[in-house]
């Protein structure tokens, strides 16, 4: 235990007490001491009781708080003890609220969610969430307090990536930021999702409808534009596969070899490549089957079925598809 030394303080009594190999005390009356660690750290605290309960509280270091700050201080304590209120409950207070202020941003707390959440999504649409978040949300309402964040702000938010004409990315982060709000809310980091007050706020999305091949003589005309294709053999084989297996053409292009069973007719996708985390096997015809034995000679030598024709650590680009078509 620290020694005490009695007798009230003065300034250069303060000033010119010298640390020693033990902690002490120099009190200056009513509760109020200078706490002297063995490092010469000067640290001012208060004694007083509360519900019948001897507390102790720290108010501030010496000397950037003075003697005749540190009896000020004590004046006020004693003043919110005699109005029936406890001051290490509201300092307590006042921290919590300093850590929400700058820690429970919604940057942070998205962040947070963002990290817990990516192990369920493929890594294309952890990307493209966290490229949302940072081109449209962050900048806006990122450094605010998240529990402190009204539906009017959010509104203000997704009125700006409208205006753009982005209305649909506008739905979308709205979603976004409503997980995250909700997780917020289950953190006890939030009360409430603002972004349920806006449904009907924002304009509709219109209905895009793709360009699309409906007529048989068409699709028929397009096979026969795939066959003569005179670019790369492992693109071709692509053209040629993607309307034979119906999956995605990112799915299609990061196809391994060790994927398939070409004896069963079978490709299996793992679910860590599919969006809904959930494996999907495609039956193989035995046209599809044929066209990836003659292609498993050119590009055996990658784990990927179509590889980058740059290095056979990456598959081909999206575009390599796409430019063919």
């Amino acid at each position: 235990m620290p020694k005490k030394i009695s007798s009230a303080l003065s300034d250069l009594k303060i000033k010119t007490a010298k640390p020693t190999e033990k902690p002490y005390k120099l009190f200056d009356g009513e509760g109020l001491f200078l706490f002297v660690s063995p490092s010469g750290g000067k640290l001012w605290r208060v004694k007083y009781r509360f519900g019948g309960i001897e507390k102790t509280l720290s108010i501030g270091k010496y000397p950037q708080n003075s003697l005749l700050d540190a009896r000020q201080k004590l004046f006020e304590i004693k003043k919110k003890v005699e109005n029936g209120i406890d001051p290490s409950d509201e300092k307590k207070a006042e921290k919590a609220e300093r850590i929400e202020l700058t820690e429970n941003t919604f940057k942070n707390i998205a962040m947070e969610w963002h990290e817990k959440s990516r192990n369920e999504w493929t890594p294309g649409h952890a990307e493209t969430i966290m490229s949302r978040l940072e081109n449209n949300v962050f900048q806006m309402i990122g450094e605010r307090p998240i529990k402190h964040i009204k539906a009017k702000e959010v509104l203000g938010m997704l009125r700006i990536i409208e205006s753009r004409g982005a209305v649909e990315t506008a739905h979308r982060v709205k979603t976004i930021c409503s997980q995250i709000f909700r997780y917020a809310v289950a953190s006890d980091k939030a009360e409430s999702d603002p972004t349920v007050f806006l449904k009907g706020a924002l304009k509709a999305v219109t209905q895009k409808h793709h360009a699309a091949i409906i007529e048989p003589d068409q699709i028929g005309g397009l096979l026969r534009a795939i066959d003569s294709y005179s670019g790369t053999f492992t693109v071709l084989c692509a053209l040629k596969l993607a309307p034979m297996l119906f999956v995605r053409p990112g799915e299609l292009r990061q196809a391994e070899w060790i994927e398939f069973d070409l004896e069963a007719g079978l490709w299996t996708i793992p679910k860590e490549r599919m969006k809904m985390r959930i494996s999907h096997i495609v039956p193989l015809s035995r046209q599809a089957v044929q066209i990836l034995k003659e292609l498993h000679p050119f590009t055996c030598e990658s784990k990927y079925v179509f590889p980058s024709p740059r290095t056979n650590s990456r598959p081909m680009s999206n575009n390599a598809v796409l430019s063919a078509l």
